[in-house]
């Protein structure tokens, strides 16, 4: 089974769909127990991260996170709250990845928040098995991740950045698996058989 946090962010019916499809059963929880329990946890993410910081510590989940030892995927904002910290209400994150989160810089010609499809490149990561280099993905996004040692994945705008952290056991995607046709189901198919 596979455990949904419930934290009050998040794109959960997209994600859920998106599991049903690939006929995985899952569960909305803020759990400790049932997250231990699970085979695999989604940390999904639409909103805020200070928010979302402010929500996971609310629920004593942080702690339960970090000691977690099977697969664990933050998506978007699931990912930058497992990042040192974030500029986005200038909190720290759970510092699960060696990355500081940064706004996207305004500038001639590049609009924030980052919005729609963009390539993946640079995937070095069991996780885009069978997904070819060049591959499109959905973003959205005015904050993002720099190139560091936990980067599987890169993508642009305009300069580069990680699409992708991984850390041991935990995985971030800075883009939307679930919004992402067919290359996002494999990824969370790839996910899932980790």
């Amino acid at each position: 089974m596979i455990a949904v946090i419930d934290y009050g962010m998040g794109n959960i019916r997209s994600l859920g769909n998106a599991l049903q499809r690939l006929g995985a059963e899952w569960r909305l929880t803020a759990d400790p127990e049932i997250i231990r329990s699970a085979s695999h946890v989604i940390l999904p993410g639409v909103g805020n991260a200070a928010e979302a910081m402010a929500n996971l510590t609310e629920r004593n989940l942080p702690e339960v996170l970090w000691r977690l030892r099977h697969p664990v995927l933050g998506i978007c904002v699931g990912m930058q709250v497992m990042c040192r910290h974030t500029e986005e209400g200038d909190v720290d994150g759970m510092g699960i990845f060696d990355a500081k989160v940064r706004r996207f810089t305004e500038q001639p010609g590049v609009k924030v928040p980052h919005m729609g499809w963009s390539p993946l490149t640079n995937m070095e990561s069991k996780l885009f098995k069978g997904i070819e280099k060049g591959s499109y993905v959905y973003f959205v996004h005015s904050y993002f991740a720099p190139l560091c040692p936990d980067t599987i994945a890169t993508s642009r705008h305009p300069g580069l950045f990680s699409a992708a952290l991984k850390y041991e056991n935990y995985y971030g995607t800075q883009f939307h698996p679930e919004k992402s046709g067919e290359v996002g189901e494999r990824i969370l198919r790839n996910f899932l058989e980790l």
